[in-house]
């Protein structure tokens, strides 16, 4: 009897988004793992429940594991394995850096508070090649980032990373940057233009840009 999978309604947004990480498209993943078009179309599209083989071919097409696509290591940190034999780490600079994060996503801002360092997760987006992310007004970051001296800024670190598990690859971009409270009719129209959308919701109606004073970034790929 053949074994199926009763996958998780996420199964099909994780074949997706790595197929396009990839680069792939639907006709050349499924000829990579060997299914039809068709039934690959509802498999991204449908909550399915494919064979456990399908999975597996899937995986393989992907360059990843069953587990990562059914969502098994989504509550797990990333890295957990070992390194790749050799690895390479190789030095970025600034072109390539903020080529990586351009797509935006999620970065992590470090600052220093009234306790000592802090490291938060915000969803940002490269705006002019500045980062871009909310805040909510009155919040913890609107009063840690705020001097009290206009024309005075904190400067903050921001980081951005990606971490290829199957591959044991990956890469990190740091930014170094005045923190700049967005406050303008005219800066903050053309930052609501850049569209970033917290995941975390509520009230954040305050703008922070950082403008890069110093970017560095590194890459960590197998060795020859």
């Amino acid at each position: 009897m053949t074994e199926r999978i009763t996958a998780p309604g996420d199964l099909g947004r994780r074949v997706s988004a790595r197929r396009e990480s990839l680069g792939l498209s639907r006709e050349r993943l499924a000829e990579r793992a060997g299914i039809d078009p068709g039934y690959l179309a509802y498999l991204e599209e449908s909550a399915a429940s494919p064979a456990a083989e399908t999975v597996q071919r899937l995986a393989a097409a992907l360059d990843t594991t069953p587990e990562e696509l059914l969502g098994g290591t989504v509550d797990l940190p990333p890295g957990r394995g070992a390194s790749a034999a050799p690895p390479l780490l190789e030095k970025l600079d600034r072109t390539e850096c903020l080529h990586l994060i351009f797509p935006g996503g999620v970065g992590r801002i470090a600052f220093n508070d009234a306790g000592g360092p802090m490291i938060l997760p915000v969803n940002y987006v490269l705006h002019d090649n500045a980062v871009i992310f909310r805040t909510s007004v009155g919040g913890p970051l609107d009063e840690n980032l705020r001097t009290g001296i206009e024309g005075v800024e904190f400067k903050i670190a921001f980081e951005v990373d990606r971490i290829d598990d199957p591959n044991r690859e990956g890469w990190s971009v740091l930014i170094r940057g005045g923190a700049h409270l967005v406050s303008s009719p005219d800066e903050q129209a053309a930052v609501e233009a850049a569209g970033v959308h917290p995941w975390a919701g509520g009230e954040r109606n305050l703008y922070v840009k950082i403008i890069p004073t110093e970017v560095s970034g590194r890459r960590i790929r197998h060795g020859l």
